[in-house]
């Protein structure tokens, strides 16, 4: 058995079908993506197009379309300004996300859910009508609030309302929204961007109303998931939602054990954040905090960020580069699907190790021939087009790896290992740690980008290492688990059962002393 890997859980097995209200709002809630992947997909995009340079940020625009000073190839698009348009939806984000937590404890998951989609809405609105870079601002922060609600509240509701078989596949449709998101961020940009009055860039960052519309609209047509019932004592309503949900009237099993994971929780004296910090939700605590961080730095999300500016330095003219983008993002969609597929037949563990050794050696690759043809002057002279080409392969490679491991086990496998005492709590940790290191990573990347040239990707290659060796070592299997019985996975694991079994060990001393 490999280090990690769990062979029995003593799971339960709920009766339950996939029925078509699951299927349904299981859409629905995953639609929460589409906000989030489109903002990542359209951003790059924009910052790659003239007009939107020369009107807010024009030095960048002096660098780039007319070459004053010869700029480094690297460097042209280092501007702290204009990576800050980028980035400070994320640090929003990260703010929303700890807001989010306790509304999504007392108020339920779907009301964080609109009005995560209302805040996007605004900021949509915002930067379509934008006349200067702090309505750009601003508008992206409205964006960071919308965000950090529905990626809180989106997943847990989720995990929560996906029968226990088919809990990784419908989880995973929130990844899969991402990519939809990105893909047609990108299209638009194609589009937009040969738009002959120069306003294509009002057009791209104004689109973000529609998938902030679908999901608003459709969050408010979504029950409330049965464990969110239960958990605020409306426990004849949890009942006859998780029936419904199910499709069978035999729900009694999972119904109590509802309502033992709610009591249980209740009974815990300490907020859901002290109680996270507990040694005995060490292994939780570790996963909400290194998986998200681990996520950001594959690189992957510098590739949607920047795709279209990647792509123009290393030799590509603007359309070619948005186009190339498009492709990236096609390929990241079409993995998800496949992520989707072998999810819950293979398990979590298996794409994790596969996606990290598939980045690894892609980026190895794609460092290794930047470098090649650019040295570290930054000036390839003539690329060759099939050079160019070889190296957007690579990179399609890598997101298709990112894009059926740790694209959406970041989101599923932090989402389903949390009990309900702590759940609201650990996914907004998640949801800040995720956000705080995309922050990181789009405010830095140019800069990175200027004064580490291509080593810049052997740099991400070494975090993807030391990532799948962390899984292979402290990742246990969870697929096929009912959620309220996943913490059982820790008790039999070679190293966390060290932390979750300690308060059985001093019951059983407590109990033997009790006897003497």
């Amino acid at each position: 058995m490999a280090v990690g890997a769990i062979m029995d859980h003593g799971g339960k097995e709920y009766p339950g079908k996939l029925t078509r209200q699951v299927l349904v709002t299981c859409f629905i809630a995953a639609a929460g993506g589409l906000i989030f992947g489109y903002d990542i997909g359209i951003s790059g995009g924009v910052t790659s197009m003239a007009p939107f340079l020369k009107k807010f940020f024009p030095s960048v625009y002096r660098r780039e379309e007319l070459d004053i000073g010869g700029t480094n190839q690297y460097c042209k698009f280092d501007d702290t300004l204009l990576t800050l348009f980028t980035s400070s939806l994320y640090l929003a984000a990260l703010v929303a996300s700890l807001v989010a937590a306790p509304m999504t404890k007392k108020m339920g998951r779907k009301w964080s859910m609109v009005a995560g989609g209302l805040l996007f809405l605004a900021g949509a609105l915002l930067n379509g009508a934008a006349q200067n870079v702090g309505m750009l601002i601003i508008g992206r922060v409205l964006l960071g609030f919308g965000v950090g609600f529905a990626n809180q509240a989106a997943p847990v509701y989720l995990c929560e309302v996906a029968p226990y078989k088919y809990r990784g596949a419908l989880n995973m449709l929130f990844q899969l929204s991402i990519t939809i998101g990105i893909l047609a961020a990108n299209l638009i940009n194609y589009f937009t961007a040969k738009m002959k009055n120069g306003q294509g860039w009002r057009v791209s960052l104004g689109c973000a109303a529609i998938p902030a519309l679908i999901f608003m609209v459709g969050s408010l047509f979504l029950p409330d998931t049965p464990n969110s019932l239960i958990g605020r004592g409306r426990h004849d309503e949890g009942l006859r939602q998780l029936r419904k949900i199910r499709g069978v009237d035999d729900v009694e099993e999972e119904f109590s054990d509802m309502v033992a994971a709610s009591e249980a929780s209740k009974g815990v004296k300490s907020s859901q954040w002290s109680n996270l910090v507990q040694r005995k939700y060490r292994p939780q605590l570790v996963m909400v905090i290194c998986i998200p961080f681990f996520q950001q730095f594959t690189g992957m999300n510098v590739i949607m960020f920047y795709a279209p500016v990647l792509f123009k330095t290393i030799g590509f003219g603007s359309s070619a580069s948005l186009a190339s983008a498009l492709i990236s993002g096609g390929v990241n969609c079409l993995a998800t699907l496949v992520s989707i597929y072998v999810v819950d037949k293979k398990g979590r563990r298996f794409l994790f190790l596969e996606g990290g050794i598939q980045m690894l050696l892609c980026q190895i690759f794609v460092a290794a021939c930047i470098g090649w043809k650019f040295g570290m002057n930054g000036d390839p002279g003539q690329l060759p087009t099939w050079y160019a080409w070889t190296v957007v392969a690579a990179i399609c490679i890598y997101v298709a790896g990112f894009a059926w491991s740790w694209g959406p086990l970041g989101w599923l496998v932090p989402g389903e290992i949390l009990p309900l005492e702590v759940r609201s709590a650990g996914q907004s940790v998640n949801v800040s740690v995720n956000m705080i290191f995309t922050f990181v990573i789009a405010q830095s990347f140019l800069r990175m980008l200027c004064v580490m040239k291509f080593i810049l990707f052997a740099f991400f290659a070494c975090f993807v290492a030391g990532m799948t060796v962390f899984i292979f070592f402290l990742l246990p299997e969870t697929k096929g688990i009912p959620i309220e019985d996943v913490a059982a996975v820790w008790k039999s694991h070679p190293y966390w059962k060290r932390f979750v079994n300690e308060d059985d060990e001093i019951t059983v001393r407590k109990n033997k002393n009790d006897v003497i």
